[in-house]
């Protein structure tokens, strides 16, 4: 069957077909992490070691995913979608299967280079099945998965895990991905332009990519257990990341077969489309982390009930989508990001407001709005950065700009957990300088604590130690909460400086469909009529 023989399928079945696959793969991305704790306990593990079952999956994620517009090329994209979709799902089976770290750890592997392709497979199907101007409906279905799966998958990760077992997380991707399979078997075809091009491999591209890309992840999964640059495994890696990296951007600059084709960079748009992602990626991820330890730490909400906190801001972002992606082929994109920044930045400014006694309103509310912000950038960013990307190069394009975004979401949440411990303890320590026993409020609550902890029958040698603690308790709790405040306070700041470079996207209004030209009346008068009495069709037909 030739390109031009693929059957007419409607576009959203074909969305629906390519979607399932992703955003399963997404929410795999995030959901095993609130269950390291038991996946840890019953392989005998540590937490420390149980971290591997994600840092591993993240390497491999990273590694794979710029590569897949190459492979897209190099093996019909049709062909590597239905093989990730498939090599995902069972190692997703496998992984639940596992008996041993080390056994989940070598099949996470496997899922990471499976799953990492579905990303920007997916964005490129959806780009070149919509026409232009429905662009903004199709990076709507695209950014539900890229926006609800990081927040449903805290929720969803510790409800399994609390009412059933780790290993139906990895289960319960076996039904969606065969009717994925299914689906995209059925509806899914290659355009005319993909041809499977059996070219020369670049070998040393793809060493040099995997050397690079799984060394800047390790530093940045664990850089903040090992002190950053004061441990020697950190510079190692480090310094393997940055050699690997410039060896890489010089070498696929000058061969003729790149494996990554940096050149699409030149496009203005696309590059500075690929700056706000990196940077939305950073808020993105951080405060989805960052909320999650201020309601458990400091609030003391259980795992679930923290992770179903994150809720509003799906429900935001799922409202606004629709809309979003109607106006985005109706207006110009850039007026709905600055309202999205705009209004991203005023909800990260109510969070560094938030106290020790802050309710769930005052966490709600701000996270609805955050989420309408972040459908509002997400979708034109989307729509604009491919705009001038030729159809043959927008696996490549897709798969540059999904890795970006995954990049800067680690750095986010790297960076902004260690501003978090860092400020944490230049807080605690200023504290404690102005927490001392000559001061008489300090006396009279040591006092009352003291009091309190003898009534419960302690010695009094006990109760004033207790009551020690019990301060020192609290100024840990305020150190962290200024700390907290800052880092909320930083990422609105981060919002605000980015609105000039929205400037940068190129935005050029659809042409209104052409009309046909009119008929000379001449042409109109050569048929009669059958109302025409007889005398006038004679003077037509003669």
């Amino acid at each position: 069957m030739g390109a031009s023989d693929h059957p007419r399928v409607n576009p959203w079945i074909v969305t629906i077909s390519v979607m399932l696959a992703t955003f399963m793969e997404l929410l795999d991305t995030t959901v095993v992490n609130v269950a390291i704790p038991h996946i840890s306990g019953n392989l005998a593990a540590s937490v420390d070691e149980g971290t591997w079952v994600v840092t591993s999956y993240l390497v491999a994620n990273a590694i794979i995913l710029p590569m897949s517009g190459w492979l897209a090329r190099y093996l019909g994209r049709k062909r590597l979608l239905l093989t990730c979709v498939a090599g995902f799902t069972i190692t997703s089976v496998l992984c639940g299967f596992s008996t041993s770290l080390e056994g989940l750890i070598f099949f996470r592997v496997l899922q990471g280079l499976t799953g990492g392709g579905l990303q920007p497979l997916a964005q490129a199907i959806l780009l070149e099945t919509f026409p232009r101007e429905k662009h903004g409906q199709a990076m709507a279905a695209y950014g539900v998965g890229i926006l609800l799966a990081p927040i449903l998958g805290p929720t969803l990760g510790g409800w399994i895990t609390d009412n059933y077992t780790w290993r139906w997380i990895f289960y319960l991707n076996f039904p969606v991905g065969l009717l994925s399979l299914i689906m995209i078997q059925r509806f899914v075809f290659d355009p005319h332009y993909i041809r499977r091009s059996p070219g020369r491999v670049d070998i040393w591209g793809i060493g040099l990519l995997a050397l690079g890309l799984g060394s800047l992840q390790v530093v940045i999964d664990t850089g903040q257990k090992k002190d950053w640059f004061s441990s020697d495994f950190i510079r190692l890696f480090a310094v393997t990341c940055v050699v690997a990296l410039i060896s890489l951007i010089i070498r696929e600059l000058i061969v003729k077969d790149p494996i990554v084709d940096l050149r699409v960079l030149k496009n203005r748009s696309f590059s500075a489309g690929v700056f706000l992602i990196t940077q939305l990626g950073f808020v993105l991820y951080a405060s989805l982390v960052l909320l999650p330890i201020y309601l458990q730490t400091l609030l003391g909400y259980p795992a679930f009930n923290s992770g179903l906190a994150l809720s509003p801001r799906g429900i935001g972002s799922l409202f606004m989508m629709p809309i979003t992606g109607y106006l985005v082929g109706k207006t110009d994109p850039r007026r709905l990001m600055a309202v999205g920044l705009v209004l991203g930045s005023t909800t990260m400014f109510a969070f560094s407001h938030l106290n020790l006694n802050a309710g769930y309103w005052d966490i709600f509310l701000p996270q609805i709005f955050q989420g309408v912000a972040l459908a509002m950038l997400f979708i034109p960013i989307m729509a604009l950065a491919v705009s001038g990307i030729p159809k043959e190069k927008m696996g490549n394009a897709t798969s540059i700009f999904n890795l970006m975004r995954n990049i800067g979401g680690s750095f986010g949440i790297a960076l902004m957990t260690t501003f978090l411990t860092r400020r944490s303890q230049f807080h605690q320590s200023h504290l404690a300088v102005h927490t001392n026993l000559g001061n008489l409020k300090m006396r009279d609550m040591l006092a009352g604590l003291q009091a309190a902890f003898q009534l419960r029958g302690f010695s009094p040698f006990d109760a004033h130690r207790r009551a020690l603690a019990a301060i020192y308790g609290m100024l840990q709790q305020h150190a962290a909460m200024l700390a907290f405040v800052e880092a909320f306070w930083v990422m609105a700041v981060m919002f605000a400086l980015l609105l000039p470079f929205i400037l940068l996207l190129h935005y050029s209004p659809p042409k209104p469909p052409s009309q046909p030209a009119a008929q000379p009346p001449a042409a109109l008068e050569s048929v009669p009529s059958e109302n025409q009495p007889e005398y006038e069709q004679d003077l037509v037909l003669h």
